[in-house]
């Protein structure tokens, strides 16, 4: 089910902070030691900057990259005497999201004060929801797994404490030149869903995980995504100790900077000495924290209702919407196929790999060409369409910088590629020649381009035999290294091989035939 244009507008560009707190468990490795170890319990604060046209607030501009306060309303600047407008399509952006993460909706939920004193925060305080927010007891559901490292998949669900809405500061800058701090408000006011997950992930790859998960929701609810990722971090002990990482600004990255921080603060523990309330940097070049400022206290917030807003009341389910209230049922009816759903789908309907699963769901967009290909040629294996589309679609692509346009443009001709490699008409080699052609022009079909450059897959065995022995007598020196015991050199004479045959050989059989022919 799809959700309106008008429903997508809500959730354009989304910002996200992220904070991670620690909290330690005492383990010991046998009955009678004092050994101890530390186990991380991360939480995430998510905060995800809600596209409407207009503030939360007011009804100023919320564009990105407007000259510098020229978005600004009277109250935004917290001019005497203005009074908050609580704008509708907010509060229908946080619905969605927590319908879409299970959460249960507060009939009525309060905004509040949040007092603190920033030279970008005009008004002294800022106005968000605290004790009775927009909705609470939620979960994310995700799978986990660095393709990287090969790890096992396993799915993992965090549980969310509570959606909030509230609105954002505005920006300060240091002029050095003129030696002065100067503001920009044109953010003030912007609205915001923030939304605290409890302290149940275990280490950085789960935390990257559970972020993607939800970035991958905001795309589907609303069409596009912008990540500006800032992650805290913070170790809870009985001081409420906290360290926050700022400029991580991609997904990736917050499980280096996670596992990085952890390792910093257990050796900082194992070794007797106290962690520090402070604020760290993610240095994405040498890939360490670096410190910013110390934090010395707890900061008192003394959280107040706010008086220039009504409680914000909302239409439940089954329930008569007389005062033509936000309309849970109307959202929920609107909600378009989440992530785990596509999952199901997946491994349900196309009997699709687990790894290929985890893969193809954390690139939406080849998600829906998977989809879009295997609709238009059903004789395809979902299994081959997909390992082609994340390994040698996606490296295309990355390889040559360009964008996803590019699939949108040819999805016919992948189609028809996808379909003589699946025949063994082609190999991976020839397949990427041939995306390589349909880059400079797309006049031709891929049929036509393996026609005209003599792109057809040696498949036969009597010839590759005769190419193989050729590639033998020509190498003797490399021949004699490999029966030497230098197994490393079988792959330069596999390599030799692709060369010698303008990469048209069947490598699979050229492997079981070199290896019969250097063993006999």
């Amino acid at each position: 089910m799809n959700i309106t244009v008008k429903s997508c507008q809500i959730f354009t560009k989304c910002q996200q902070n992220i904070i991670a707190r620690f909290s330690r468990l005492y383990l010991s490795t046998q009955e009678h030691t004092t050994e101890k170890k530390w186990r991380p319990a991360i939480g995430l604060e998510i905060h995800a900057q809600i596209a409407t046209n207009s503030k939360l607030f007011s009804f100023a501009s919320t564009m990105f990259q407007k000259p510098i306060n020229s978005s600004v309303s009277y109250f935004d600047c917290a001019t005497p005497g203005t009074m908050p407008v609580l704008n509708r399509k907010c509060v229908e952006a946080g619905i969605s999201t927590a319908l879409a993460l299970s959460c249960t909706l507060n009939e009525i939920s309060i905004f509040e004060r949040k007092h603190y004193f920033y030279a970008d925060l005009p008004a002294g305080y800022q106005i968000t929801q605290c004790k009775q927010p927009l909705a609470v007891n939620g979960k994310l559901c995700f799978l986990v797994g660095n393709p990287e490292t090969n790890r096992e998949l396993y799915m993992k669900t965090s549980k969310i404490k509570q959606i909030q809405l509230e609105q954002d500061s505005g920006r300060s800058f240091h002029d050095e030149s003129i030696g002065r701090n100067l503001i920009d408000l044109n953010r003030a006011g912007v609205p915001l869903m923030e939304l605290v997950f409890e302290p149940d992930l275990t280490d950085g790859e789960e935390a990257a995980a559970a972020v993607k998960e939800l970035v991958n929701i905001f795309k589907i609810l609303e069409g596009a995504f912008r990540i500006d990722a800032n992650v805290s971090v913070s170790y809870d002990d009985n001081l409420g100790v906290r360290t926050e990482l700022k400029n991580i600004g991609h997904v990736r990255a917050v499980a280096s900077a996670i596992k990085y921080e952890i390792n910093r603060q257990i050796s900082i523990l194992e070794n007797g000495q106290l962690v520090f309330n402070e604020t760290r940097a993610w240095d994405s070049v040498n890939k360490r924290t670096v410190p910013l400022r110390e934090k010395e206290e707890k900061q008192d917030y003394r959280f107040m209702p706010e008086t220039d807003l009504l409680p914000l009341r909302i239409c439940l389910d089954n329930t008569e919407n007389k005062y033509n209230l936000v309309d849970v049922a109307t959202l929920r009816e609107q909600l378009p196929e989440l992530p785990y759903e596509k999952r199901r789908k997946l491994k349900e309907m196309y009997n699709l790999k687990d790894r290929l699963i985890f893969q193809i769901c954390n690139e939406l967009e080849f998600l829906e060409l998977f989809f879009d290909i295997i609709e238009r040629n059903k004789n395809l294996d979902p299994n081959i369409a997909a390992n082609f589309i994340i390994n040698t679609l996606q490296l295309f692509l990355n390889t040559n910088d360009l964008n996803f346009d590019y699939c949108k443009n040819n999805v016919e001709n992948i189609v028809e590629l996808l379909d003589l490699y699946q025949s063994k008409q082609v190999n991976v080699a020839i397949a990427i020649k041939v995306l390589h052609y349909l880059n400079v022009t797309s006049d031709k079909n891929p049929s036509q381009i393996i026609k005209e450059n003599n792109w057809i897959l040696i498949s036969d065995e009597n010839e590759l035999e005769i190419i193989c022995n050729r590639i033998i007598k020509e190498n003797p020196k490399i021949v004699k290294k490999y029966k030497a015991g230098k197994q490393k050199v079988f792959k330069t004479l596999l390599r030799k091989v692709a060369e010698s045959t303008n990469d048209c050989a069947d490598m699979n059989k050229v492997v079981l035939i070199m290896n019969r022919l250097l063993t006999s």
